[in-house]
């Protein structure tokens, strides 16, 4: 198969994919899930420094992202359940709804409470965080069933879109304003941001699929949560199954380890004010970033998965070296701009290889929970890693730590070589398969 053919739309033009109304929907359903992303990561580690925070306990309490990581966890419930209170929306959104009015709730309870009552505060914080990955998972499953496969790209392209505003909003925004309005009058606003999605939620088209009902309530949980998970072994075997998922929990550790609580104080230590990190690290690298996507998927479309995922495995993970040099030029503005230009480029190229490889592993009997599962283990060590950030960079010293995400390649790198061959040879096989 050509490359031609593999990006062609057989059925829509590219206008016609575009301007479906589920690309618009997609529009909203990724702003809704950007939005909550960095409020209980990134930005609260600025909220939580300001009121004079350990940098061990703030890393540890923005760590409550770590949620993404386990959403496979339940994702089955939102694949065989409806919640009662939604039942009438329907499966895919009823889980949308009851999840984003758990967003908005959280974020009005970190409003209200603030840091001065941090064990509350950080219950809600958990809140945010549970109900931002369950509205991923139910988010991811409405995409996929809403459109044929050949109308999917459009619905990727617009939802990554709609999260990237999301970034800006809840990123560089937030932080300018917390430089003019107390911080619990940004989350309050953030919550009342949330009503555009959950008004999109309420209008969108709930997608038609029949799900057959098991025969026993064993059979039900057999269906739903043992299946999901004997299959990859059952396709791939025991040998290469347990090497790429060990491949999977490394390969994003620098990346991750970069992107959590750590980086916050970080910026602040370097000299830089509120206004300056979120006009440069959340406005302008957002931007980056995209440019980032958009060359990822061009290598995805030219090259396939795999080798892309391995060069820019390597450059993203190299690319935290640079950090060295602003720990040189500390309260350097121009330098933390060529910082940031680098990571997130190379940030960005990293996320279509990525999403490519994981779908390329996931059995579409099993898409949701699968797919749910592969992507919170690649973020699941990294998440981990963030817990402990702030120790060993007090430990340490900012510069070391650096290295050592650095250092974290080197498994990965290990396990690419082990894999190269058998993962090239399926893409050949994939790529000579007639249509």
């Amino acid at each position: 198969m050509t490359d031609a053919k593999r990006g062609a739309a057989p059925h829509a033009s590219i206008w016609q994919a575009f301007a479906q109304p589920a690309a618009w929907t997609m529009l909203l359903f990724g702003f809704a899930s950007g939005l909550p992303f960095l409020l209980v990561a990134g930005t609260l580690a600025y909220w939580l420094k300001e009121r004079g925070i350990e940098l061990r306990d703030i890393t540890m309490i923005a760590s409550a992202g770590m949620a993404y990581a386990f959403k496979f966890l339940w994702a089955p419930l939102l694949d065989h359940w409806r919640p009662p209170l939604f039942a009438r929306l329907g499966q895919r959104r009823g889980w949308l709804l009851l999840a984003q009015c758990g967003v908005v709730g959280g974020l009005l309870a970190m409003a209200l409470l603030t840091p001065t009552q941090l064990g509350p505060f950080v219950v809600a914080t958990l809140v945010v965080a549970f109900s931002g990955a369950t509205q991923d998972i139910a988010v991811d499953a409405y995409r996929i069933e809403i459109a044929p496969v050949e109308s999917q790209g459009a619905l990727v392209a617009t939802y990554s879109l709609g999260y990237r505003i999301a970034l800006i909003l809840a990123g560089a925004l937030a932080l300018i304003l917390a430089d003019h309005v107390a911080w619990s009058v940004v989350y309050l606003a953030m919550a009342v941001a949330m009503a555009v999605p959950i008004a999109a939620t309420i209008a969108a088209r709930e997608p038609v699929v029949h799900r057959l009902a098991p025969p026993s309530w064993r059979a039900a949980m057999q269906h739903a949560i043992v299946d999901p998970f004997a299959d990859f072994f059952r396709r791939y075997g025991w040998q290469f199954a347990l090497t790429t998922l060990l491949f999977i929990l490394l390969f994003k550790i620098p990346e991750q380890a970069t992107i959590g609580g750590i980086m916050s104080p970080f910026y602040r230590d370097m000299g830089f004010s509120k206004t300056e990190i979120g006009a440069i690290t959340k406005l302008y690298g957002v931007w980056i970033g995209i440019v980032g996507v958009f060359v990822g998927g061009v290598l995805v479309a030219r090259w396939g998965a795999w080798r892309p995922l391995c060069a820019t495995i390597l450059l993203c993970g190299c690319s935290n070296l640079l950090y060295l040099f602003l720990i040189v030029h500390q309260g350097n503005l121009l330098a933390l701009t060529l910082v940031i230009s680098v990571e997130n480029f190379t940030l960005g190229m990293l996320g279509p290889p990525t999403v490519a490889f994981l779908s390329s592993l996931v059995n579409r009997e099993h898409t949701a929970t699968q797919y749910a599962l592969l992507s919170s283990l690649v973020n699941l060590p990294g998440k981990v890693l963030g817990f402990f950030a702030g120790g060993i960079a007090a430990t340490t010293g900012y510069g070391l730590y650096f290295v050592i995400t650095v250092l974290a390649l080197v498994p990965a790198a290990v396990l690419m070589l082990a894999l190269w061959s058998r993962v090239r040879g399926q893409e050949r096989t994939r790529d000579q398969r007639p249509e």
